[in-house]
């Protein structure tokens, strides 16, 4: 079948970023828009379903640690690993494999990653030594950088008076499927056991595949620079724009906090409030409180900024940290705890996004590189470190390493810590 060619609005190159050469490719290549509202609304949907699947798969293991941890038989510090290595891989292929959507063609990347990804589900399916599984994440945490593609082709067909609603609808099909992912991974490891979750995912990875074969269209590079050039321009872009370096920043550290939570939230139910997988997977729920918000958050840049924004999902993430300190005695408070975290995640990362994508029209790829990679690594440094820190000092500690780590968000985003230019 041949496939259309996407064509996307012009927007000014920042062309103090690239060299001139390659500026003057861009200004020869840069499309327009998708011919029809009819052509925009089918391709949105590709990517909205699309997103809701792949997005899961480095979340069904959240309320399984506990059950893996027992079939295994290891401690909550070595299952600690699968997420520390989901989010990790997450991490490479965004810095690795996303840039290159600025200089061949995203179909090509998507449709390579998702054929791996769906057969890495598959071999965690049946994995015989937690080794196995652990590397299985790590393929999986890789192949879902894909996401970051769907984010880049959104923000280029996207008006730019309404670019933050149309990520924030994204970004929320995005978070659906992390609910979808937790809710069902408890479930199917109480009733079946974990490995039937993989087997889930493999089986709709499988289903999604020929449609996005047949359907997804080819798009337009907007560089012609080598792969080194191509990954040296990401410092130019973070040297070049100080608002860049602030949100990537803040985003770091609400890493740390989201990734940090969901890598312990499990073992801490099982060990404090005897709580097994299938509820540990309902926290979820509550725990998804910002796909609420989500497109809201997207409205709400477009009409006030970044900035407040921003600091409203600070201020919702300090209160989450504040109430689940009382986790250790009541329940109710990690679950209110998990709603006011995923609300100030979701708040921060629809406009720090919206701004990032904004800044570098001629260059979106690389600024989701940029923002993807700092908010994986802060993930990936979250489950490491209150993994750790859970199994050696228990559920206080992992508060206090949260809350460090969002008062340091909070002193970037008054410019008390001078991380970069405002917004």
């Amino acid at each position: 079948m041949a496939h259309a060619t996407l064509r996307f609005k012009p927007e000014p190159a920042a062309s103090s970023l690239i060299p001139s050469n390659e500026t003057r490719y861009l200004e020869s290549q840069l499309p327009t828009l998708p011919t029809s509202e009819t052509e925009y609304r089918n391709l949105i949907a590709l990517m909205i379903v699309s997103a809701f699947i792949v997005a899961g798969g480095i979340h069904y293991q959240t309320p399984m640690l506990a059950a893996i941890a027992a079939d295994f038989q290891v401690d909550a510090a070595t299952t600690g690993w699968i997420p520390t290595l989901s989010f990790g891989g997450m991490m490479l292929g965004i810095v690795l494999l996303v840039p290159l959507g600025d200089r061949v063609d995203k179909r090509t990347l998507v449709l390579s990653k998702i054929v791996v990804m769906t057969l890495a589900q598959a071999a965690m399916a049946v994995a015989p030594s937690i080794e196995v599984l652990a590397a299985g994440s790590l393929v999986t945490g890789i192949c879902s950088s894909l996401l970051q593609s769907f984010i880049s082709i959104t923000a280029e067909v996207a008006h730019p008076d309404h670019r933050g609603r149309a990520l924030g609808t994204q970004l929320t099909a995005m978070f659906s499927g992390i609910l979808f992912a937790r809710i069902v991974g408890g479930f199917i490891a109480m009733h079946l056991g974990w490995r039937y979750s993989y087997v889930l995912s493999a089986g709709m990875l499988l289903l999604i595949v020929p449609v996005l074969w047949a359907r997804l269209p080819n798009t337009q590079p907007t560089s012609q620079a080598s792969y080194r050039d191509l990954m040296w321009s990401m410092y130019g872009i973070l040297r070049a724009h100080g608002a860049i370096r602030r949100a990537v920043a803040i985003q770091f550290m609400f890493g740390i906090c989201y990734g940090g939570f969901w890598a312990v939230v499990a073992p801490m139910l099982s060990m404090l409030h005897r709580v097994g997988p299938t509820t540990a997977g309902l926290l979820g729920i509550p725990g998804a409180a910002g796909i609420l918000v989500a497109r809201r958050a997207g409205r709400w840049t477009d009409r006030m900024g970044v900035k407040p924004v921003v600091l409203a999902g600070i201020c919702s993430m300090i209160a989450a940290w504040i109430v689940m300190g009382f986790g250790v005695w009541w329940i109710a408070a990690v679950i209110v705890g998990a709603m006011l975290l995923d609300i100030g995640l979701r708040m921060a990362m629809v406009a720090n996004q919206t701004l990032v994508n904004n800044a570098v029209p001629d260059s979106r790829a690389r600024g989701n590189t940029l923002f993807g990679l700092h908010m994986w690594s802060g993930n990936a440094a979250g489950a490491f470190l209150t993994s750790w820190t859970f199994a050696h000092y228990g559920w206080i500690a992992v508060c206090g390493v949260a809350m460090t780590a969002i008062v340091i968000a909070l002193l970037i985003h008054l410019r008390v810590l001078p991380v970069g230019e405002g917004y």
